[in-house]
């Protein structure tokens, strides 16, 4: 999952002084965490709302009908306006959209509008994975992993960026990588790589994993609840994606470090004093005890059944596998009964289960709450009636494009968008109630206009330094910044190739 705060700075600070005033130090510009922005878009869009004219689309089975678009009056004056301002997060929680009037407010009835069970899902695997992490099961297996291939490095490199990968694409792994880097560093060191390996190993593959997210819940989950889908549409291609571009990426990374073991002279992080001495101390990796071995089967198991119980096997023409069309209430028990199970297997006991659910639960608040500002800005939309008429403009922007050139269009409109919304969650509550109701008239899947989304989402969050995740890996790697983003230039441009051309398949095929 992708949070966002401020930039950790990849090397110490420096101190610096104002030329205005000599020897004080000078504050470094920041940029704004994602909710800062969330709050300036609020404001933004309500301001337009004043402007940009009233306008609605006859509605068939929830999709709008090519052609009805019309200008509406609206019945709310200024004040009532305000008050959508003010209730936006509240609205964006537990929103109900009366069935008359057509407007979102807390309580009353009608059809539910509010993020409040994406909300639940949400603290409901943070509780579960940060049960998992506590148990030190996740850590062990990894380096019991990494000792049984320590004689195969170039096979250890494949396995362990796609194992970050498979975490990626399964749940969003981001912040939870940060732990894993005291244990890549060495490790690498010690097989003869980088520090750019060893961060890349972990950076790479849990990123390109969640730009091919497959029931990713941040990305592929929030997308499809918001563009009126289930989280399993579209998985054909998203798991082609994920195998493809998480071979392309450990190929990349691999043919780095062979360059770099037959000729160090050509690390972007040359070896320092402290890298030898890491080198030659390696270490022991602690053996599993039974109760993490059962713990590591327990994980994989909640989300080998998550998968399950999202995909329309039906839709696949899978007759032997019942569809049990799961959406976030169901997956959101399943994860809170996950994580007292483990909590309780892996020896955490009553207090040490409810006390890890509790902080995982916090640690994920972050993005639960963003989801919920990112939903209030499209109540604002919709109570002024202007999310038609914007969906109307691009309607006619993308009206005689291909449906290839629409899902690489769709590429490239959610660019800018992660780069200022970092969160794959708010970024996916955000522009998809407008962005996949262009499908329906491109005559594409909404599944792929989703697709398109996590793919841009995911790419932008490999590189940007408005990333948490990034920046912050990066400092505990030690590596910097500029030489990152050289080593990722010709993977960038690699995988935006593929990307494309995935996208223009899935429209081609559909």
């Amino acid at each position: 999952m992708t949070l966002q705060s401020a930039p950790a700075s990849p090397q110490p600070a420096r101190a610096r002084t104002d030329s205005g005033a000599p020897g004080a130090p000078r504050r470094r510009l920041r940029f704004p965490s994602a909710f800062t922005v969330l709050f300036v878009v609020t404001v933004a869009v309500w301001a337009l709302t004043f402007v940009i004219p009233a306008g609605r689309y006859d509605t068939k089975d929830g999709s709008p009908v090519p052609g009805t678009y019309h200008s509406v009056e609206l019945t709310t004056g200024f004040w009532e306006r305000l008050k959508d301002l003010f209730l936006a997060p509240v609205n964006g929680l537990y929103g109900v959209t009366d069935a008359g009037t057509g407007l979102t407010a807390p309580g009353g009835t009608g059809s539910f509008a509010g993020a409040a069970g994406v909300f639940l899902f949400i603290l409901a695997v943070g509780a579960f994975i940060t049960v998992t992490m506590r148990t030190g099961a996740l850590t062990t297996g990894v380096a019991r992993l990494a000792q049984r291939l320590h004689h195969r490095r170039t096979l250890l490199l494949v396995v362990l960026l796609t194992v970050f990968s498979l975490g990626g694409t399964t749940y969003g792994m981001a912040e939870e990588t940060l732990g894993f880097y005291g244990l890549m560093i060495p490790l690498m060191l010690g097989l003869g790589y980088d520090r750019m390996v060893a961060a890349t190993v972990v950076m790479v593959g849990a990123g390109v994993g969640t730009l091919a997210s497959t029931v990713n819940p941040f990305a592929t989950g929030v997308a499809s609840d918001s563009a009126g889908i289930g989280t399993g549409d579209g998985i054909v291609l998203r798991l082609v994606m994920w195998a493809c571009l998480t071979a392309l990426s450990a190929a990349y990374v691999v043919r780095y470090a062979r360059r770099v073991t037959e000729d160090p002279s050509r690390s972007l992080t040359p070896l320092t004093e402290d890298d030898l001495r890491m080198k030659a101390e390696g270490g022991e990796a602690a053996k599993l005890t039974s109760r993490q071995r059962t713990v590591l089967y327990l994980f994989a198991t909640t989300f080998l059944f998550m998968i399950f119980a999202v995909v329309p096997w039906s839709d696949l023409h899978v007759t032997f596998l019942p569809t049990l069309g799961w959406y976030f209430p169901e997956l959101a028990a399943l994860f809170i009964v996950a994580a007292v199970a483990v909590g309780l297997v892996g020896g955490l006991g009553e207090k040490g289960t409810v006390n890890a659910v509790t902080a995982g639960a916090g640690d994920f608040i972050g993005a639960a709450l963003i989801v919920m500002l990112a939903r209030g800005v499209t109540v604002i939309m919709n109570n002024a009636s202007v999310t038609d008429t914007i969906l109307d403009v691009l309607r006619s922007a993308v009206a005689d494009t291909s449906s290839g050139v629409f899902a690489v269009l769709m590429f490239a409109v959610n660019l800018p968008l992660a780069f200022f919304v970092p969160s794959s969650s708010g970024h996916a509550a955000l522009a998809m109630p407008i962005l996949a109701p262009l499908a329906d008239f491109a005559g594409v899947s909404r599944a792929l206009v989703v697709t398109a989304y996590q793919s841009a989402s995911g790419w932008v969050n490999l590189v940007t330094p408005t990333s948490a995740v990034v920046m912050g890996g990066l400092a505990l790697a030690k590596v910097r910044y500029d030489r990152y983003l050289r080593f990722m230039a010709p993977l960038m441009g690699a995988l935006l190739v593929a990307v494309a051309g995935f996208l223009a398949l899935g429209a081609a095929v559909r």
